[in-house]
C-alpha cells in the first residue's frame, strides 16, 4: 500500500513539472528524498516520463501524424535532440550521481527560476522554429538532463529568445523531447528484461508502474493545456519565483 501511494504521489508531481516550466526530474529527486523512495531509483523516473510521453502524442497528435510526410520538421525534431543525445552518452556518469543529491537539484531549480524570470524581459515575436532556432532549442534541452533544470523552461526560453510564437514554441518543445525519453524508455527496458525479475523492477511491481504511467499521462494532459494558455498569456516567467522559492526551501530541508 505504502509503494502505491508512492507511486501515486510522484506519477502526480511528474505530470504537473513535466510540462510547467519547474523541472519533472527535480521534482521526482526532492519528492523521493522526503518520502524515503530509494529503490525505484532512475527506473520509475523514465516510466512516469514515458505516461507524459503519451499526454504529449494525446494533445498533438495531429502534428505527430503529419511528422510521416512532414519531413522538414520531423528533421528539425532529430537535429534538436542531437546535443542531448551527445552530452549524455558523454558524461552519464556524472550526470546520473546528482540524481541522488537533492542539495543539487535546489541550487539548479534556482538556476531554473532565474532563467524563466529573465523571460519576461524578452519580445514575443511570431516565427516558426527554423533549424537554427531548433538547434539551439536542443543545446538548452541538454542542459536540463541535470536534474532541477527545467526542459520546458530551458528549451522555451531559447525560443522566447529567438522570437518564435508561443503556439510553435510550445508544439516544438514537446514534440522535441519525443526522442529523447522514447529513448530512454527502451534503454530502461532492455536493461529490465535483461537483469530484473519478471514480475517487479527495482522494488516496484509492474501494476504500480503501470499505475504511475497512466496517471502522469492523464495529469500530465492537463497541465499542457494549462502550459499553453500561460504562453499565450504574460505570464510564463511567474513559475520562476515558485522555482527559486522551491529550490532555496530544497537548500534549507534536506
Amino acid at each position: 500500500m505504502r509503494e502505491f501511494l508512492n507511486v501515486t504521489i510522484l506519477a502526480v508531481l511528474q505530470g504537473v513539472a513535466e510540462f510547467l516550466p519547474v523541472s519533472s526530474s527535480g521534482h521526482l529527486v526532492i519528492g523521493q528524498h522526503f518520502l524515503g523512495v530509494t529503490e525505484a531509483g532512475m527506473r520509475l523516473d523514465v516510466f512516469l516520463h514515458m505516461g507524459t510521453l503519451l499526454a504529449v502524442f494525446a494533445y498533438y497528435w495531429r502534428r505527430c501524424l503529419s511528422l510521416v510526410t512532414d519531413w522538414r520538421y520531423a528533421g528539425k525534431i532529430v537535429l534538436s535532440a542531437l546535443p542531448a543525445i551527445v552530452v549524455y552518452f558523454t558524461f552519464k556518469r556524472q550526470i546520473d550521481p546528482l540524481f541522488e543529491n537533492a542539495k543539487m537539484v535546489g541550487a539548479l531549480l534556482m538556476f531554473t527560476g532565474t532563467v524563466l524570470v529573465g523571460t519576461r524581459y524578452l519580445p514575443r515575436g511570431t516565427r516558426d522554429v527554423s533549424w537554427r532556432r531548433a538547434l539551439w532549442m536542443g543545446v538548452l534541452q541538454a542542459v536540463a538532463l541535470l536534474p532541477g533544470v527545467s526542459r520546458s523552461g530551458m528549451t522555451l526560453a531559447a525560443a522566447r529568445s529567438g522570437r518564435v510564437s508561443p503556439e510553435a514554441a510550445a508544439e516544438f518543445s514537446f514534440l522535441m523531447s519525443a526522442p529523447l525519453i522514447l529513448g530512454g524508455v527502451l534503454l530502461e527496458l532492455k536493461e529490465i528484461f535483461s537483469g530484473a525479475a519478471p514480475d517487479t523492477a527495482d522494488g516496484l511491481a509492474w501494476g504500480h508502474l503501470a499505475w504511475g504511467t497512466a496517471l502522469a499521462a492523464v495529469v500530465g494532459y492537463f497541465s499542457l493545456v494549462l502550459l499553453v494558455k500561460a504562453l499565450k498569456g504574460k505570464w510564463f516567467w511567474c513559475f520562476g519565483p515558485y522555482c527559486i522559492l522551491a529550490g532555496l526551501l530544497t537548500l534549507c530541508f534536506t
